[in-house]
């Protein structure tokens, strides 16, 4: 089966599964009613009586048992979907190892600064938000969490690369080529200068990059903390530099607010930018230079 026929039937069971939400919803919104009614009786007579209680205990479960489905149905359509990003990555990997590039992905060498900021902006966005449930923790590379001591980063992954340019090493951002296990040694592209020069690095060169955003609100001991240092991707560029963590995100779509490390500056730091959590990671050198 073609890769475009999988996705032509992924999205087909997408569409289904989401009219199934819909479904649930409506269904559960008639309870959902009922319970706020039954409250209502309840203050007005101003009594709460054990038909009241078994009434709303009832309605209650029902509530419960109509959430746990809607949320299931909703699992499977996020599951649906990171099966179609999949596809959609394979296939433009494919096309780029046979230098046949699409007009919405062209190669770098010939794509506008402007086009390659959008291009960035859009893959943070649409990192997908880990929703574990009860009780479970983040995995690793969700947020800050760090990846496995054995993980290694797939073909097409993008990671912060720790560079030569100019006589001076610098932390680039980077799409990976290949991993070679006999040497333990990544090749990277520059995201910015595709097909100009490719980088041969050890894994401590390597730092991968965030694959889910991570919850303020049910998970926020995956994020990075105030003050803590990392290396954040700079606004309009497509270099990281060190900076400390100003504010987390409050809420799941909201970006860090950093500080970068700036001699120009009488304290030594920026004013604070924005940075997505896609293009945060923890910094490896502990002292500042």
């Amino acid at each position: 089966m073609s890769a475009d026929t999988k996705i032509a039937e992924l999205l087909t069971e997408l569409h289904q599964l989401i009219k199934q939400t819909q479904e649930e919803r409506s269904r559960s919104e008639h309870n959902l009613l009922n319970i706020q009614k039954t409250h209502e009786r309840m203050q007005t007579e101003n009594k709460t009586s054990p038909y009241y209680r078994t009434k709303l205990r009832g309605l209650y479960t029902t509530a419960k048992a109509d959430a746990e489905a809607e949320c299931s149905i909703l699992r499977h359509a996020l599951d649906k979907i990171a099966e179609i990003k999949s596809l959609l990555e394979e296939r433009r990997i494919a096309a780029k190892m046979a230098g046949v590039y699409s007009d919405s992905d062209p190669p770098r060498k010939t794509m506008r600064r402007g086009v390659l900021m959008t291009l960035l902006q859009q893959s943070a966005m649409t990192l997908p938000l880990w929703i574990g449930k009860p009780g479970e923790s983040p995995p690793p590379l969700c947020g800050a969490t760090p990846a496995s001591s054995d993980y290694v980063a797939k073909q097409g992954d993008k990671v912060a690369a720790r560079v030569k340019a100019d006589g001076d090493e610098q932390w680039i951002l980077a799409e990976v080529v290949s991993y070679n296990h006999s040497t333990n040694k990544y090749e990277v592209d520059d995201i910015d200068e595709e097909g100009k020069e490719r980088h041969t690095l050890s894994r401590r060169r390597i730092i991968p990059l965030p694959q889910w955003k991570a919850n303020p609100e049910t998970d926020p001991e995956a994020l990075f903390s105030k003050d803590q240092l990392v290396l954040a991707l700079y606004p309009q560029t497509t270099c990281f530099y060190r900076a400390l963590i100003h504010t987390p995100p409050h809420r799941p779509q909201d970006d860090y607010s950093v500080l970068f490390e700036d001699t120009s500056y009488a304290d030594g730091y920026s004013p604070p930018l924005n940075v997505a959590q896609r293009y945060v990671v923890a910094c490896k050198e502990n002292k500042k230079k």
